[in-house]
């Protein structure tokens, strides 16, 4: 391995330890995805968040309604590292479910799925 190359996956957390946690850098499905809370028994089972949905283009860029970005995913975790959503992380709970995780590394109610519905 070329010294830039290490030094660059060092550089963004995947040197020897880090790398087995974090798992393989891999891309999201292409697709719309639309992004909800729970809802509850008297309701719909999930409430549509307006504006809060994005769109996986090529490669690891995303669009909102907002512009443009760049995530990046490593084994099931995605951080959106540039663009409207620059700091925000998910879980990648099924092929097309991904589960925000909060300020503190906790998983979060709001999940977003990749096709026409919600859930």
């Amino acid at each position: 391995m070329s010294y830039r190359v290490t030094a660059f996956l060092i550089a963004i957390g995947l040197g020897t330890g880090a790398s087995a946690a974090m798992g393989p850098l891999a891309t999201l499905p292409h697709g719309e995805y639309v992004c909800s809370l729970p809802g509850d028994a008297g309701g719909s089972a999930w409430e549509v968040l307006p504006g809060k949905g994005f769109t996986i283009e090529n490669a690891s860029t995303y669009r909102t309604e907002a512009g443009a970005g760049v995530y990046l995913m490593t084994g099931n975790r995605v951080v959106f590292t540039r663009g409207p959503m620059k700091g925000m992380q998910f879980d990648r709970i099924g092929n097309s479910t991904l589960q925000w995780i909060d300020e503190a590394g906790k998983p979060g109610r709001v999940r977003c799925t990749r096709g026409s519905g919600a859930g």
